[in-house]
């Protein structure tokens, strides 16, 4: 084995699905970020389908190239599972049949009362000299195989097998290579675009080789990943950054925000309605998704017509008919009038054009009014979102979210903390 400074490790994702649009490589990110805490990089990462010459093919060049190679998939039963075999090939090792490792597969299937399969026999076959890796939780064991001060792990394609195994089996080996510890610390923003928010840190420049900032854009968020080998250093960064950003900051945890919304309103012992039109539930279906909302959450409307509108929320029909559904004065009456029915101490309201269809020039596809009423006060918030319709409807429920959530920060709360 070499030096881990020296290393150079590459990734093999195997499986024809794997190449489709229906099936995600979840597993190579999980693996990528564990070899990552132990401050490991990966090289390279490539997916190979389920075909002899193309894994023969990938095999032979990586093998030149990397000094610990993961490979992942292609260990099952079936005829099109080639990994174990495609590597003793290649390799020049035999496969080597193990009579306890059959009896052991035959055994699982036994508990299940079912009779086995005979083309679950090839599991039971080895590359010669490999370490055999347990696997808790299916059929295919995992092999450690060293080859000319190569170091190469096959490890089976389900997600639940797969991480089973690598922390039991395969993680405990790696710390022989890490360079300490990865510290990591994730800010999550919202209420600013991607390009704001590098002008505003612009000036934060990370100097340091084992330090690094990174910032990544989804619809309605910007996050901040921070990581180094320092915890000090990853936490005075996050204290600066936190100092120039300062309530566009939402969570410096993971929190999603309707998480930290759901926990100041649990602190200040607030209940919660919404009213929505546009976002279809989406809204409601956020707040509800946390363990506990119960405590806060009061009721939800999904006023998707002028007539509901009319006959759930009590709305004047000459409000709707002078401004339209989709209209400041509709927004404020649909939240005032939800707080009312519920007596909730706050409520949100969503009305809008998600599209593709349904804008006109004067209120074009992405167009939303979003309402907050509290007792003593409402604020509506004209937005612009665009994007596919699922985007849009997101983008609008993680505006009303913002808007409770700034209301609270603005009143004596710093980053989900209650300073009454």
């Amino acid at each position: 084995m070499i030096d881990s400074k020296e290393k150079k490790i590459e990734i093999m994702a195997v499986g024809s699905e794997l190449l489709t649009p229906y099936f995600q490589d979840t597993n190579s990110l999980y693996l990528t970020q564990r070899l990552n805490d132990l401050g490991m990089k990966v090289n390279s990462k490539s997916i190979i389908g389920d075909n002899w010459n193309d894994l023969l093919y990938s095999i032979q060049k990586s093998l030149p190239h990397s000094d610990l190679i993961f490979a992942i998939g292609g260990l099952g039963p079936t005829q099109d599972d080639l990994t174990r075999e495609a590597f003793s090939w290649v390799l020049k090792k035999d496969l080597i049949f193990k009579k306890e490792l059959y009896r052991k597969i035959e055994q699982r299937f036994q508990k299940r009362g079912l009779p086995m399969p005979p083309v679950n026999k090839k599991q039971a076959y080895i590359i010669q000299g490999a370490e055999v890796l347990n696997n808790q939780n299916g059929t295919a064991p995992g092999l450690w195989v060293q080859s000319d001060s190569k170091d190469i792990v096959l490890l089976p394609g389900p997600p639940h097998e797969f991480k089973a195994m690598f922390e039991q089996s395969v993680w405990p080996r790696l710390q022989e290579y890490k360079q300490g510890y990865l510290r990591r610390k994730i800010l999550k923003i919202t209420g600013l675009t991607e390009s704001r928010v590098e002008s505003l840190l612009s000036d934060i420049h990370v100097r340091t080789p084992n330090l690094n900032l990174s910032l990544v854009a989804y619809p309605g968020q910007i996050e901040i990943h921070l990581t180094g080998f320092s915890q000090k250093k990853v936490e005075e960064l996050k204290d600066s950054i936190l100092n120039r950003l300062q309530d566009n900051v939402f969570s410096t945890e993971g929190e999603e925000l309707e998480e930290i919304v759901g926990n100041l309103l649990v602190q200040k012992e607030k209940s919660l309605a919404v009213a929505e039109s546009c976002t279809g539930g989406l809204l409601a279906h956020r707040i509800t998704n946390i363990s506990g909302s119960s405590r806060y959450f009061m009721d939800g409307v999904v006023a998707y017509s002028n007539e509901v509108k009319k006959e759930l929320l009590g709305l004047n029909p000459e409000l709707i008919d002078k401004h339209g559904a989709v209209s400041p004065q509709v927004a404020e009456a649909m939240a005032k009038r939800i707080r009312e029915k519920s007596e909730a101490d706050f409520a949100l309201s969503t009305t809008g054009i998600a599209g593709p269809t349904g804008g006109t020039p004067q209120k074009p596809v992405g167009l939303t009014y979003i309402g907050l009423s509290w007792k003593g006060g409402t604020q509506v918030t004209r937005n612009y979102f665009l994007g596919t319709r699922e985007i849009i409807k997101f983008q609008t429920t993680q505006k009303a979210l913002d808007m409770l959530w700034r209301y609270h920060y603005h009143r004596g709360n710093s980053r989900g903390k209650d300073t009454k």
